[in-house]
Protein backbone atom coordinates (compact mmCIF):
# COMPACT_ATOMS: atom_id res chain seq x y z
CA UNK A 1 0.00 0.00 0.00
CA UNK A 2 1.36 3.44 -0.94
CA UNK A 3 2.01 6.09 1.70
CA UNK A 4 -0.64 8.28 0.06
CA UNK A 5 -3.24 5.51 0.26
CA UNK A 6 -2.26 4.77 3.84
CA UNK A 7 -2.78 8.39 4.79
CA UNK A 8 -6.17 8.28 3.11
CA UNK A 9 -7.59 5.86 5.65
CA UNK A 10 -5.21 6.34 8.57
CA UNK A 11 -5.82 10.06 9.12
CA UNK A 12 -9.61 9.74 9.57
CA UNK A 13 -9.02 6.76 11.86
CA UNK A 14 -6.58 8.79 13.98
CA UNK A 15 -9.12 11.60 14.20
CA UNK A 16 -11.78 9.12 15.29
CA UNK A 17 -9.47 7.60 17.90
CA UNK A 18 -8.60 11.00 19.35
CA UNK A 19 -12.24 12.06 19.37
CA UNK A 20 -13.41 8.80 20.93
CA UNK A 21 -11.07 9.22 23.88
CA UNK A 22 -11.60 12.94 24.35
CA UNK A 23 -14.71 12.87 26.53
CA UNK A 24 -15.11 10.29 29.27
CA UNK A 25 -18.56 8.93 30.22
CA UNK A 26 -20.26 11.35 32.59
CA UNK A 27 -19.56 10.97 36.31
CA UNK A 28 -20.90 13.45 38.85
CA UNK A 29 -18.42 15.14 41.21
CA UNK A 30 -18.50 13.66 44.74
CA UNK A 31 -19.18 17.08 46.26
CA UNK A 32 -22.47 17.48 44.37
CA UNK A 33 -24.66 14.39 44.86
CA UNK A 34 -28.23 13.87 43.67
CA UNK A 35 -30.34 15.08 40.78
CA UNK A 36 -31.88 18.06 42.55
CA UNK A 37 -28.58 19.44 43.83
CA UNK A 38 -26.94 18.94 40.45
CA UNK A 39 -29.83 20.68 38.68
CA UNK A 40 -30.26 23.61 41.06
CA UNK A 41 -26.57 24.31 41.70
CA UNK A 42 -25.70 24.24 38.00
CA UNK A 43 -28.54 26.59 37.03
CA UNK A 44 -27.76 29.00 39.87
CA UNK A 45 -23.97 29.14 39.93
CA UNK A 46 -22.43 27.78 36.71
CA UNK A 47 -23.48 30.48 34.32
CA UNK A 48 -21.02 29.94 31.49
CA UNK A 49 -18.92 32.65 29.79
CA UNK A 50 -20.34 35.85 28.33
CA UNK A 51 -21.11 35.61 24.61
CA UNK A 52 -21.45 38.49 22.18
CA UNK A 53 -24.32 37.72 19.83
CA UNK A 54 -25.61 39.39 16.70
CA UNK A 55 -29.41 39.56 16.78
CA UNK A 56 -31.42 38.98 13.64
CA UNK A 57 -35.20 39.21 13.39
CA UNK A 58 -36.97 36.68 11.20
CA UNK A 59 -40.39 37.78 9.99
CA UNK A 60 -42.74 34.82 9.73
CA UNK A 61 -45.44 34.38 7.03
CA UNK A 62 -48.18 34.37 9.67
CA UNK A 63 -47.28 37.93 10.69
CA UNK A 64 -45.26 36.99 13.75
CA UNK A 65 -41.50 37.08 14.28
CA UNK A 66 -38.61 35.12 15.74
CA UNK A 67 -35.45 36.70 17.14
CA UNK A 68 -32.31 34.68 16.42
CA UNK A 69 -29.03 35.36 18.22
CA UNK A 70 -25.99 34.50 16.12
CA UNK A 71 -22.43 33.61 17.01
CA UNK A 72 -20.66 34.55 13.78
CA UNK A 73 -17.55 32.98 12.27
CA UNK A 74 -15.03 34.28 9.76
CA UNK A 75 -14.66 31.08 7.74
CA UNK A 76 -17.27 30.98 4.93
CA UNK A 77 -17.93 27.24 5.11
CA UNK A 78 -17.84 26.95 8.90
CA UNK A 79 -20.35 24.45 10.33
CA UNK A 80 -23.48 25.87 11.94
CA UNK A 81 -25.00 24.59 15.19
CA UNK A 82 -28.64 25.52 15.84
CA UNK A 83 -29.61 25.43 19.51
CA UNK A 84 -33.26 25.16 20.56
CA UNK A 85 -33.55 26.34 24.15
CA UNK A 86 -35.67 24.97 26.97
CA UNK A 87 -38.82 26.22 28.67
CA UNK A 88 -38.46 29.96 29.34
CA UNK A 89 -34.85 29.76 28.19
CA UNK A 90 -32.91 32.00 25.82
CA UNK A 91 -29.52 32.59 24.27
CA UNK A 92 -28.40 33.70 27.76
CA UNK A 93 -29.19 30.36 29.40
CA UNK A 94 -26.08 28.80 30.90
CA UNK A 95 -26.13 25.80 28.56
CA UNK A 96 -26.43 28.10 25.52
CA UNK A 97 -23.52 30.24 26.60
CA UNK A 98 -21.34 27.23 27.31
CA UNK A 99 -22.09 25.55 23.98
CA UNK A 100 -21.53 28.80 22.07
CA UNK A 101 -18.21 29.26 23.86
CA UNK A 102 -17.13 25.80 22.70
CA UNK A 103 -18.20 26.62 19.13
CA UNK A 104 -16.30 29.89 19.20
CA UNK A 105 -13.09 28.06 20.12
CA UNK A 106 -13.56 25.86 17.03
CA UNK A 107 -14.37 28.73 14.70
CA UNK A 108 -17.88 27.38 14.11
CA UNK A 109 -21.08 29.36 13.79
CA UNK A 110 -23.91 29.04 16.27
CA UNK A 111 -27.43 30.38 16.45
CA UNK A 112 -30.15 30.37 19.11
CA UNK A 113 -33.54 31.06 17.54
CA UNK A 114 -35.82 32.13 20.38
CA UNK A 115 -39.19 30.51 20.63
CA UNK A 116 -41.99 33.05 20.33
CA UNK A 117 -42.11 35.35 23.33
CA UNK A 118 -38.73 34.28 24.72
CA UNK A 119 -36.43 36.95 23.26
CA UNK A 120 -37.44 39.71 25.67
CA UNK A 121 -40.31 41.02 23.59
CA UNK A 122 -43.86 39.59 23.42
CA UNK A 123 -44.71 37.98 20.10
CA UNK A 124 -47.52 39.49 18.05
CA UNK A 125 -49.97 36.60 17.81
CA UNK A 126 -52.07 34.72 20.38
CA UNK A 127 -50.07 31.53 19.81
CA UNK A 128 -46.96 30.99 21.90
CA UNK A 129 -44.55 28.05 21.89
CA UNK A 130 -44.97 24.47 23.02
CA UNK A 131 -43.17 21.15 23.36
CA UNK A 132 -44.43 19.59 20.13
CA UNK A 133 -44.07 22.50 17.72
CA UNK A 134 -42.37 20.49 14.96
CA UNK A 135 -43.48 22.96 12.28
CA UNK A 136 -41.67 25.79 14.05
CA UNK A 137 -38.52 23.70 14.37
CA UNK A 138 -38.55 22.96 10.65
CA UNK A 139 -39.18 26.60 9.73
CA UNK A 140 -36.22 27.72 11.83
CA UNK A 141 -33.92 25.06 10.38
CA UNK A 142 -34.99 25.97 6.84
CA UNK A 143 -34.14 29.59 7.56
CA UNK A 144 -30.66 28.64 8.76
CA UNK A 145 -30.04 26.27 5.86
CA UNK A 146 -31.12 28.88 3.33
CA UNK A 147 -28.59 31.30 4.82
CA UNK A 148 -25.75 28.75 4.69
CA UNK A 149 -26.69 26.19 2.00
CA UNK A 150 -23.17 24.82 1.63
CA UNK A 151 -22.28 24.54 5.32
CA UNK A 152 -22.96 21.46 7.44
CA UNK A 153 -25.80 22.15 9.87
CA UNK A 154 -26.09 20.44 13.24
CA UNK A 155 -28.79 20.96 15.81
CA UNK A 156 -29.19 20.63 19.57
CA UNK A 157 -32.43 20.74 21.52
CA UNK A 158 -32.48 21.23 25.29
CA UNK A 159 -35.34 20.18 27.58
CA UNK A 160 -38.59 21.42 25.96
CA UNK A 161 -36.60 22.41 22.87
CA UNK A 162 -35.14 18.91 22.85
CA UNK A 163 -38.57 17.33 22.83
CA UNK A 164 -39.73 19.62 20.01
CA UNK A 165 -36.59 18.83 17.99
CA UNK A 166 -36.90 15.08 18.51
CA UNK A 167 -40.62 15.25 17.65
CA UNK A 168 -39.71 16.93 14.35
CA UNK A 169 -36.97 14.40 13.63
CA UNK A 170 -39.41 11.55 14.20
CA UNK A 171 -42.11 13.15 12.08
CA UNK A 172 -39.75 14.12 9.25
CA UNK A 173 -37.90 10.80 8.98
CA UNK A 174 -35.46 10.78 6.05
CA UNK A 175 -36.58 14.27 4.95
CA UNK A 176 -34.71 15.72 7.95
CA UNK A 177 -31.43 14.87 6.19
CA UNK A 178 -32.05 17.68 3.70
CA UNK A 179 -31.62 20.23 6.50
CA UNK A 180 -29.47 18.63 9.21
CA UNK A 181 -26.42 16.39 9.31
CA UNK A 182 -26.75 15.27 12.95
CA UNK A 183 -28.68 16.18 16.09
CA UNK A 184 -28.60 15.95 19.88
CA UNK A 185 -31.43 16.07 22.40
CA UNK A 186 -30.48 16.94 25.99
CA UNK A 187 -32.71 16.20 28.99
CA UNK A 188 -35.77 16.18 26.75
CA UNK A 189 -39.07 15.25 28.46
CA UNK A 190 -39.54 12.38 26.02
CA UNK A 191 -42.69 11.20 27.77
CA UNK A 192 -44.58 14.42 28.43
CA UNK A 193 -47.22 12.74 30.58
CA UNK A 194 -44.59 11.27 32.89
CA UNK A 195 -42.73 14.58 33.02
CA UNK A 196 -45.86 16.64 33.63
CA UNK A 197 -47.01 14.49 36.54
CA UNK A 198 -43.49 14.38 37.99
CA UNK A 199 -43.21 18.16 37.93
CA UNK A 200 -46.62 18.58 39.56
CA UNK A 201 -45.68 16.49 42.60
CA UNK A 202 -44.02 17.28 45.93
CA UNK A 203 -40.67 19.04 45.91
CA UNK A 204 -40.75 19.46 42.13
CA UNK A 205 -44.04 21.34 42.25
CA UNK A 206 -42.85 23.68 44.99
CA UNK A 207 -39.48 24.32 43.35
CA UNK A 208 -39.34 23.88 39.59
CA UNK A 209 -42.98 24.22 38.62
CA UNK A 210 -43.50 27.30 40.81
CA UNK A 211 -40.48 28.95 39.19
CA UNK A 212 -41.60 28.24 35.64
CA UNK A 213 -45.18 29.30 36.29
CA UNK A 214 -44.02 32.61 37.71
CA UNK A 215 -42.95 33.81 34.26
CA UNK A 216 -45.32 31.71 32.16
CA UNK A 217 -48.37 33.10 33.94
CA UNK A 218 -47.16 36.68 33.43
CA UNK A 219 -46.91 36.06 29.69
CA UNK A 220 -50.30 34.37 29.56
CA UNK A 221 -51.95 37.22 31.44
CA UNK A 222 -50.36 39.69 29.03
CA UNK A 223 -51.89 37.74 26.13
CA UNK A 224 -55.24 37.71 27.90
CA UNK A 225 -55.06 41.49 28.13
CA UNK A 226 -54.04 41.95 24.50
CA UNK A 227 -56.59 39.46 23.16
CA UNK A 228 -59.79 39.87 25.22
CA UNK A 229 -61.94 36.77 25.58
CA UNK A 230 -59.13 34.41 24.60
CA UNK A 231 -58.05 33.18 28.04
CA UNK A 232 -59.47 32.96 31.56
CA UNK A 233 -57.25 35.36 33.52
CA UNK A 234 -58.66 34.50 36.95
CA UNK A 235 -58.14 30.77 36.43
CA UNK A 236 -54.61 31.35 35.16
CA UNK A 237 -53.73 33.43 38.19
CA UNK A 238 -55.01 30.66 40.47
CA UNK A 239 -53.17 27.83 38.69
CA UNK A 240 -50.37 26.11 40.59
CA UNK A 241 -49.60 23.06 38.43
CA UNK A 242 -48.49 22.42 34.88
CA UNK A 243 -51.62 20.36 34.34
CA UNK A 244 -53.76 23.39 35.16
CA UNK A 245 -51.63 25.82 33.20
CA UNK A 246 -51.31 23.62 30.11
CA UNK A 247 -55.07 23.04 30.08
CA UNK A 248 -55.86 26.74 30.50
CA UNK A 249 -53.17 28.16 28.22
CA UNK A 250 -51.00 25.81 26.15
CA UNK A 251 -53.82 23.53 25.03
CA UNK A 252 -56.19 26.46 24.49
CA UNK A 253 -53.73 28.39 22.30
CA UNK A 254 -52.49 25.46 20.22
CA UNK A 255 -55.50 23.27 19.51
CA UNK A 256 -55.41 20.58 22.17
CA UNK A 257 -58.31 19.42 24.33
CA UNK A 258 -56.49 19.69 27.66
CA UNK A 259 -53.11 19.06 29.27
CA UNK A 260 -53.35 15.27 29.00
CA UNK A 261 -54.19 15.50 25.29
CA UNK A 262 -51.34 17.97 24.76
CA UNK A 263 -48.83 15.85 26.66
CA UNK A 264 -49.84 12.66 24.87
CA UNK A 265 -49.77 14.09 21.35
CA UNK A 266 -46.52 16.02 21.72
CA UNK A 267 -44.36 13.36 23.39
CA UNK A 268 -41.33 12.62 21.23
CA UNK A 269 -40.70 9.12 22.61
CA UNK A 270 -43.00 7.22 20.19
CA UNK A 271 -41.30 8.80 17.18
CA UNK A 272 -37.73 7.97 18.18
CA UNK A 273 -38.05 4.77 16.16
CA UNK A 274 -38.54 6.85 12.99
CA UNK A 275 -35.46 9.08 13.29
CA UNK A 276 -33.25 8.62 10.24
CA UNK A 277 -30.18 10.75 10.89
CA UNK A 278 -27.48 10.37 13.57
CA UNK A 279 -29.00 11.60 16.82
CA UNK A 280 -27.61 11.59 20.35
CA UNK A 281 -30.24 11.51 23.12
CA UNK A 282 -28.84 12.29 26.58
CA UNK A 283 -30.99 11.83 29.71
CA UNK A 284 -29.71 11.42 33.25
CA UNK A 285 -31.49 8.72 35.20
CA UNK A 286 -31.72 11.03 38.20
CA UNK A 287 -33.30 13.89 36.24
CA UNK A 288 -36.04 15.21 38.55
CA UNK A 289 -38.12 16.27 35.52
CA UNK A 290 -38.46 12.77 34.02
CA UNK A 291 -38.54 9.45 35.90
CA UNK A 292 -35.94 6.91 34.78
CA UNK A 293 -38.78 4.43 34.24
CA UNK A 294 -40.02 6.62 31.37
CA UNK A 295 -36.72 6.55 29.47
CA UNK A 296 -36.62 4.52 26.24
CA UNK A 297 -34.64 1.35 25.77
CA UNK A 298 -32.47 0.79 22.70
CA UNK A 299 -35.15 -1.46 21.23
CA UNK A 300 -37.59 1.48 21.24
CA UNK A 301 -35.48 3.73 19.01
CA UNK A 302 -34.07 3.54 15.50
CA UNK A 303 -30.54 2.43 14.72
CA UNK A 304 -29.70 6.09 14.04
CA UNK A 305 -30.32 7.03 17.68
CA UNK A 306 -27.60 6.78 20.32
CA UNK A 307 -29.05 6.68 23.82
CA UNK A 308 -26.86 7.96 26.61
CA UNK A 309 -28.39 7.59 30.07
CA UNK A 310 -25.84 8.19 32.84
CA UNK A 311 -26.91 7.44 36.40
CA UNK A 312 -26.41 11.07 37.40
CA UNK A 313 -26.39 14.52 35.87
CA UNK A 314 -29.71 16.07 36.86
CA UNK A 315 -31.73 18.16 34.41
CA UNK A 316 -29.58 19.94 31.80
CA UNK A 317 -26.78 20.01 34.36
CA UNK A 318 -23.98 17.43 34.14
CA UNK A 319 -21.58 19.48 36.31
CA UNK A 320 -17.99 18.36 36.67
CA UNK A 321 -14.61 19.14 38.15
CA UNK A 322 -13.55 20.18 41.65
CA UNK A 323 -15.54 22.83 43.52
CA UNK A 324 -16.94 25.22 42.32
CA UNK A 325 -17.25 23.06 39.21
CA UNK A 326 -17.81 23.57 35.51
CA UNK A 327 -20.30 22.61 32.80
CA UNK A 328 -17.81 21.60 30.12
CA UNK A 329 -18.79 17.93 29.82
CA UNK A 330 -22.03 18.50 27.93
CA UNK A 331 -20.76 20.65 25.02
CA UNK A 332 -17.72 18.40 24.81
CA UNK A 333 -19.87 15.29 24.46
CA UNK A 334 -22.19 16.89 21.92
CA UNK A 335 -19.36 18.11 19.70
CA UNK A 336 -17.57 14.78 20.03
CA UNK A 337 -20.71 13.12 18.67
CA UNK A 338 -20.88 15.55 15.76
CA UNK A 339 -17.21 14.89 15.02
CA UNK A 340 -17.83 11.14 14.93
CA UNK A 341 -20.58 11.64 12.35
CA UNK A 342 -18.21 13.62 10.13
CA UNK A 343 -15.66 10.82 9.81
CA UNK A 344 -17.97 7.85 9.43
Amino acid sequence: MSLHACKGWLFPFMLWAMSASAVEPYAAPPWLPGGNLQTLYTAAFLRGPDITYRRERWEWPDGDFVDADWLDAERPGAPVVVLFHGLEGSSQSFYARDLMSALKKRGWRGVVPHFRGCSGEPNRLPRAYFAGDAAEIEAMLRRVKSAFPDAPVYTVGVSLGGNALLKWLGDAGTDAKMLVRAAAGVSAPLDMNAAGHALDSGFNRATYTARFLHTLKKKALDKAGRFPGLLDSAAIEASTTFQEYDTLVTAKLHGYKDAEDYWTRTSSKPGLKNIALPTLVINAKNDPFLPASALPAQGEVSSSVTLEQPDEGGHVAFPGGPFPGNIDWLPGRILEFFDSVNIE
